[in-house]
């Protein structure tokens, strides 16, 4: 039976083959090092510098095999450090939010820490994962879950944090079952809950259950369906740092950026951010589907090329590269991208917003030349016409107008000049409402019109000519 010692973070790292995440932690007491030169290639990912490492589910996800892995490591050494030690590691290693925003981790979860005036502060874990592509959160927690119990401890540390609240989908029944057991555990073994860790700190962890709207994964409506209300988008300001879940200050985190936040401490935040590029630092699980060989998650470095991440893990396009059609390298929610911009584009936040789209949850949907492009992005449109929760006037009438005339676009029974007027309508959505669902159902069309106008226009034109010949006749 394992001791309570051990559960805390004060055995000794295992004699005969250490964990890459045990080898490193001579973080918390080694010197600083020296900077390495600037790199100029990036992935594949070394081995040493996976933190998911049961991402299959080969191994044993339960308590005991997450400390063979190395979780729970100096977890009590990391606490005992303080919030702004923490703070300034998640800084240093230039972490930026994984559910898609990419804002600067250490600067939100830093917006918590003002004078306290009596609340409790919550930190609020978006497991609700509803992205078209995306599946990169259920598998945490489905195969490491203790790792995001042991984030959402970090994390809640950093920002004085009286408890966490993990927010998941109500369909990720296997998911939610085991990160219960998880949390049992880790309350038996005295790692979660009063003096967690040994520390002298209280810290709880609930799962709440969603009941499946897509809505639900923007911050304020999770926190407005959490209060048992309809999942509806919030006005912001007030912002949820000031007043979140029962109008406490509250930080709502992505899954992937709650549970990388330990492997930080304990390895250092300087090692972190010597992967990827300048301001895109890091390791990035990336899930890619569609027409490739071998769909497939897989922890990678950030600013890998493209088609390196897909020739190299998810065995090539179908066909060959070249018969690669287009790309949506983040998302559902993110504009396509043609294969001449896929040559060479690299997969971090600053690439792919010079390519005209975004990294969002970096689910990466490949189409080959078999797609029907604008009957994709029509079924897209059609599932953001579905889950719009209807508050806002250009989200609830604008993205029905792109749905109505994306659907005529799949027929061509439409006019060249309706082109135009779609990029219109697409643009007054655009911005204009209290979420970003606005955004994500006007992207894939301005995405789609921007590089495929010409097979739009074609398909018009093969819809006309029958009926000219009919009527000449």
């Amino acid at each position: 039976m394992l001791s309570v010692t051990r559960l805390w973070g004060c055995f000794r790292p295992p004699l005969v083959s250490p964990s890459p995440a045990s080898r490193a932690v001579r973080h918390l007491t080694s010197a600083p090092q020296q900077e390495a030169p600037a790199k100029t290639k990036y992935g594949p990912l070394a081995d040493e510098d996976r933190i998911f490492t049961n991402l299959y589910g080969r191994h044993d996800w339960r308590l005991k095999g997450a400390l063979k892995r190395g979780d729970w490591y100096k977890t009590k050494e990391i606490l005992l450090k303080g919030a702004d030690w923490i703070l300034g590691e998640v800084k240093t290693s230039g972490l930026r939010g994984r559910g898609g925003a990419g804002f600067p981790t250490g600067m939100k979860w830093g917006f918590m820490n003002k004078p306290s005036d009596g609340r409790p502060k919550y930190l609020v874990v978006n497991a609700d994962e509803g992205e078209p592509g995306t599946c990169k959160d259920r598998e945490i927690i489905r195969h490491d879950p203790h790792k995001l119990i042991e984030g959402c401890l970090v994390a809640g540390r950093s920002m004085g944090a009286r408890a966490a609240y993990i927010y998941i989908r109500g369909e990720f029944y296997n998911e939610a079952s085991n990160l219960q057991v998880a949390i049992g555990e880790a309350y038996k073994a005295g790692l979660i809950g009063r003096d967690a860790c040994g520390s002298g700190y209280d810290f709880d962890v609930f799962v709440f259950r969603g009941a499946g709207a897509y809505i639900c994964g923007e911050e304020t409506a999770l926190i407005e369906s959490m209060e048992g209300k309809q999942g509806k988008p919030r006005l912001k300001p007030p912002f949820p740092a000031d007043v979140g879940v029962f109008g406490c200050p509250t930080t709502v985190a992505n899954v992937e950026t709650v549970a990388v936040s330990p492997s930080i401490c304990r390895r250092g935040g300087a090692w972190f951010h010597g992967l990827g590029r300048e301001r895109n630092s890091g390791t990035k699980l990336f899930n890619i589907s569609g027409h490739v060989n071998n769909p497939c998650t897989v922890e990678e470095e950030m600013s890998v090329p493209l088609r390196e991440l897909i020739e190299r893990h998810a065995g090539g396009v179908t066909g060959g590269w070249d018969n690669l059609l287009a790309v949506i390298p983040g998302g559902s929610s993110t504009p396509l991208i043609p294969k001449s911009v896929c040559e060479d584009v690299m997969m971090d936040f600053d690439a792919l917003i010079q390519a005209q789209t975004g990294l969002g949850t970096a689910a990466v949907i490949v189409m080959d030349k078999s797609s029907d492009v604008i009957c994709c992005i029509a079924r897209l449109l059609e599932f953001y016409k579905h889950e719009s929760c209807g508050q806002c006037t250009p989200c609830r009438e604008g993205v029905d107008w792109m749905n109505q005339m994306m659907w005529r676009f799949v027929k061509g029974n439409a006019r060249e000049a309706e082109i135009d007027m779609l990029w219109e309508v697409s643009k007054q959505v655009e911005g204009h409402t209290i979420c970003a669902l606005g955004d994500g159902a006007a992207w894939p069309v301005q995405g789609l019109i921007r590089h495929f106008r010409p097979e739009m226009e074609s398909r018009i034109r093969a819809f006309q000519e029958p009926a000219a010949s009919r009527a000449a006749a």
